[in-house]
């Protein structure tokens, strides 16, 4: 992920509480079930069953995800455009 920190993105992912909804391999008690697992995440085409998994969408889709599929539950959680570039970076090492 240019631009992105994979280990401030780990820190991000927990300072947002992610894993509230996610299972997030690496972060601890990231185990809530009401969103899908982020397991291997880094290896999926998609975002959201149906967004290709590009750099740039992701971190758009971190920011606002209504904005890329407007029936998601995601909430928006007031991630900012740099720190959505290292919580991406850190998905992308989840392979």
């Amino acid at each position: 992920m240019p631009g992105g920190d994979a280990r401030l993105g780990a820190r991000l992912v927990q300072q947002f509480q992610c894993g509230a909804c996610h299972v997030i391999p690496e972060i601890a008690a990231a185990q809530g079930r009401s969103g899908p697992t982020l397991e291997q995440f880094g290896r999926r085409s998609f975002i959201a069953g149906s967004i290709p998994n590009y750099p740039d969408a992701l971190a758009r889709w971190i920011v606002d995800p209504r904005a890329m599929k407007p029936d998601t539950t995601m909430p928006a959680m007031g991630v900012s455009a740099t720190e959505a570039r290292h919580m991406a970076a850190f998905l992308y090492t989840l392979r």
